[in-house]
């Protein structure tokens, strides 16, 4: 009873207060720092254009209207283009994930002589690449221009995905696969039916990250696909209006800006359409990501339990 008691005194001490006090106070700040940039381009994505140029748009659009959206999505080409993304983000992220945990597997295998070999040339390519010139020149050899396969063959394995997965794939027991083996499985049946149920959580997380970045990219487009407007992605599309607002921006003199302001003209400007198309680039993500949480923590966090 006196070993209870003394714990609780401990544990209520003024050291032990002072440094929840303080904890409590850097997480809401961290929380606060993360969220406020996102929250803001909300804001200004909703507010009406012309009052955004007076500034002052924090936390709440002081004007609501939803021009802002209209506008990107008056274009006809936006949709094609989201169906374009969305086929690329799930295709490119299976194809990538399946093909990046084959590669894990192998040179998780001590049995493979070449392993350290093939690791050393996959993380050499980390550091150093050929160039933009020359990756256009191999593209072009492989007859992949003007192409839908183009958004999925060049960055079909990820380095840094892959070690993700070896590294799990490595944390397994070793009598799960000796067992297999015993069992009369070969290399393909056991990373299908028992290497890959168990590293959900190392798929999971890689699957995040090459679901983002096919989301969010668009200068393969803008090299490869530029001239074929019916594989046109939703990024390139938004890019392309952002550099169309800007260029009307410029255009536009202050007073210009000014007299169609106070006239009630509807215009929109750079700042808007970059917070809308934050939000809509965003939202898809934001809502794929709490399916992944569990998976995605439990993930990245499996070398330091390893370790």
């Amino acid at each position: 009873m006196s070993d209870l008691s003394s714990s609780r005194k401990r544990y209520n001490s003024w050291s032990d207060k002072i440094f929840d006090t303080c904890n409590i106070i850097f997480m809401l700040v961290l929380v606060v720092v993360t969220l406020y940039p996102f929250i803001n381009m909300f804001a200004l994505s909703f507010n009406n254009a012309n009052d955004s140029i007076r500034g002052g748009i924090y936390l709440w659009p002081r004007e609501w209207t939803w021009e802002n959206y209209a506008y990107i999505f008056n274009e006809s080409s936006i949709y094609h283009a989201t169906l374009i993304s969305a086929f690329r983000t799930i295709l490119g992220t299976i194809i990538s994930v399946f093909c990046t945990a084959m590669l894990a597997y192998t040179v998780s295998r001590q049995e493979f002589v070449l392993r350290k070999f093939v690791t050393i040339a996959f993380v050499f390519t980390m550091y150093f690449s050929g160039g933009l010139i020359p990756t256009y020149l191999l593209i072009r050899e492989l007859d992949l221009i003007n192409s839908f396969w183009v958004y999925i063959f060049p960055g079909i394995i990820g380095v840094f995905n892959m070690i993700v997965v070896r590294s799990f794939i490595e944390g397994l027991p070793d009598g799960i696969l000796e067992s297999a083996k015993i069992d009369g499985a070969g290399e393909f049946t056991t990373f299908v039916r028992i290497v890959l149920p168990l590293t959900v959580p190392a798929l999971a997380t890689i699957s995040l990250f090459v679901a983002v970045g096919q989301w969010n990219s668009w200068f393969d487009v803008f090299l490869y696909n530029s001239s074929r407007l019916d594989l046109s992605t939703l990024q390139y599309e938004l890019m392309k209006i952002l550099s169309t607002s800007n260029t009307a921006a410029n255009s536009m003199t202050a007073a210009d800006q000014f007299a169609a302001g106070q006239s009630g003209q509807t215009m929109v400007t750079p700042t808007s359409i970059r917070a809308t198309m934050t939000i809509i680039a965003s939202l898809p993500i934001i809502m794929v990501y709490p399916f992944l949480q569990k998976y995605f923590v439990k993930g990245m966090t499996v070398g330091g339990v390893k370790g």
